[in-house]
């Protein structure tokens, strides 16, 4: 918890209190599926929560921004997006009934209104969205096609409506791949701690 609280030091009470819940329920829900390495638990919020919130760093999304997490697993970056971002909307799909189960009790626990779930492929969600998130899920050329249809083209934010997704290790192949104009940002350029050393942010409009 001391790694959000020092590089998002203006979270209100209620955010602080959603954020420490978070290692509780996701311990007590690893236990019977594991949405997290059991032997990462112990790193949840340097690992996983800070991971997700890096997005944060990257935009500020007006009021109103609805967001898709394609592949949210236990609900990484969604749930902690929604946290940090309760004036927006989050729809967080994955092929994994227990694993998106998983999101939407720990959603539930921390009382999060602004979150709804689905499961199921990318292809079976017919709305669309400012921007698609997403965590390690696949390549890019496979991400970029699972996600061109679910971006809207009504423009709401000063950065163009997109996909935005977190990945490690080396990507150059990947991007090379893709054929796209693809941003990357090196996450430890926000964050100090060694897990960030190989970590990026891409980010391509769509």
């Amino acid at each position: 918890m001391e790694a959000i609280e020092k590089y998002f030091p203006n979270l209100t009470e209620m955010q602080r209190s959603q954020f420490r819940a978070l290692h509780f329920l996701y311990s007590e829900h690893n236990a019977k599926v594991n949405v997290i390495s059991r032997k990462d638990i112990d790193n949840l919020y340097v690992n996983h929560v800070l991971h997700s919130l890096s997005i944060a760093k990257f935009i500020t999304p007006v009021d109103g921004t609805q967001f898709i997490d394609l592949g949210c697993g236990g609900g990484f970056p969604g749930i902690p997006l929604a946290i940090m971002w309760p004036q927006c909307r989050f729809h967080l799909i994955d092929r994994v009934g227990k694993k998106v189960n998983v999101a939407r009790e720990i959603s539930q626990a921390i009382g999060l209104s602004n979150v709804t779930f689905q499961h199921g492929d990318s292809g079976e969600c017919r709305a669309t969205f400012d921007y698609v998130v997403s965590r390690a899920v696949m390549t890019m050329p496979e991400l970029i096609k699972a996600s061109r249809h679910l971006v809207s083209h009504k423009q709401h934010n000063k950065l163009p409506n997109g996909l935005i997704c977190l990945k490690g290790g080396d990507l150059t192949s990947e991007i090379q791949a893709a054929k796209r104009d693809i941003l990357d940002v090196p996450l430890s350029e926000y964050f100090s701690e060694d897990y960030y050393s190989t970590k990026y942010l891409l980010y391509l409009p769509l």
